[in-house]
């Protein structure tokens, strides 16, 4: 008997030793989870022991989740630990969506933890967040128009006249929560805004009636409906400052005048070089002419030459011939005083 207790004791003493120590590790992982457990319940937002340890080999951190859901439920929202760990798990932000969650409850806001989670992760990685996004449902933030940011202080804009003028707004937004996902953010506001300003100023008669109607600007703007298709909704658009620019109008007909004096320049350059050219060519041809003539007349000595060899011509017609020439210089020297003075020097 004793042989047999002693084969048996050995076995039973290693059940033992691994009961124990199995005992010892639920303990250690209950007493790990205990704390967190036992706040979730008596904050009313109970969360199951096996819900706990599930998350943690998950690798969630459960004590976030539990947090979350405390805040959510003492808020009066029933959102349940499987919600918020999914909307962890997704990448977001479960503290600042739950906070979101609970002051637009609080400010009567409707809006459901899908599109609360839509919008956190919507702006993650921007400068926006979840809770910019409902702050600004309920408090409405002003965006200047033109940024500063962009380097510059004023949109310009041109009346009929030629006038500039130069506007400074200031435009009142609030979130449009219902469609922040996928829509249009202050950039586009922004742009648009001055581009009615723009428009709106183009289509003056005169900047005077800008100077004198600056409110009309802003109902012009704010009708046109430009946050359609963006984040927001504009409350209003306030014109904050209007002065005077340049006479562009001015500058824009001194530049065309020289611009047509440049080219009647350029048009009246091409006529002369045109009739320069055209003098050269008549030049030519008359040079070419005298050319003519000069071979014409150097024909008629040779002429003569063969009329006398042959007897065509008789010396007294040719001596007749050249009294006749001779009386024609005389004439010609009579008749042009300038030559026969010149003439006369030459005698004496």
């Amino acid at each position: 008997m004793n042989a047999l207790i002693a084969q048996v004791s050995p076995f039973w003493t290693v059940v033992i030793a691994l009961a124990a120590i199995a005992a010892i590790v639920i303990l250690i992982i209950i007493f790990s989870f205990i704390t967190t457990y036992v706040r979730a319940l008596v904050s009313g937002a109970k969360v199951g022991l096996l819900n706990l340890v599930f998350m943690r080999l998950r690798g969630v951190p459960y004590k976030l989740i539990v947090d979350a859901r405390i805040m959510a439920v003492k808020a009066g929202l029933n959102l349940t630990s499987d919600q918020i760990e999914t909307h962890y798990l997704a990448g977001g932000d479960v503290v600042q969506t739950v906070s979101g969650l609970i002051n637009a409850d609080k400010a009567g806001i409707r809006l459901d933890f899908d599109r609360a989670c839509a919008i956190d992760l919507a702006t993650k990685g921007t400068e926006k967040s979840m809770i910019e996004a409902v702050r600004t449902s309920i408090n409405p933030k002003v965006i200047d128009c033109p940024n500063p940011k962009a380097g510059r202080s004023t949109i310009d804009g041109v009346a009929k006249d030629g006038i500039q003028v130069k506007v400074k707004a200031r435009v009142t937004v609030r979130s449009n929560l219902d469609h922040y996902v996928g829509s249009a953010q202050e950039e586009t506001i922004i742009a648009r805004v001055g581009e009615g300003i723009v428009t709106t100023i183009g289509s003056a008669e005169s900047y005077k009636w800008v100077l004198e109607n600056p409110d009309s600007i802003s109902r012009t703007v704010l009708n046109r409906g430009l946050d359609t298709g963006t984040a927001f909704e504009i409350l209003s658009i306030d014109i904050a400052d209007v002065d005077v620019g340049e006479n562009v109008g001015a500058q824009l007909q001194e530049a065309q005048a020289e611009a047509n004096k440049n080219m009647a320049q350029a048009q009246a350059e091409i006529r002369r070089a045109a009739a320069v050219a055209l003098e050269q060519e008549m030049k030519a041809r008359v040079q070419e002419m005298q050319a003519k003539v000069v071979e014409a007349q150097a024909q008629v000595p040779l002429a003569m030459a063969e009329a006398l060899r042959e007897g065509n011509l008789g010396v007294m017609d040719y001596m007749r011939l050249k009294n006749i020439e001779s009386d024609t210089d005389m004439r010609k020297s009579i008749a042009d005083p300038s030559q026969s003075s010149g003439q006369g020097e030459i005698k004496k």
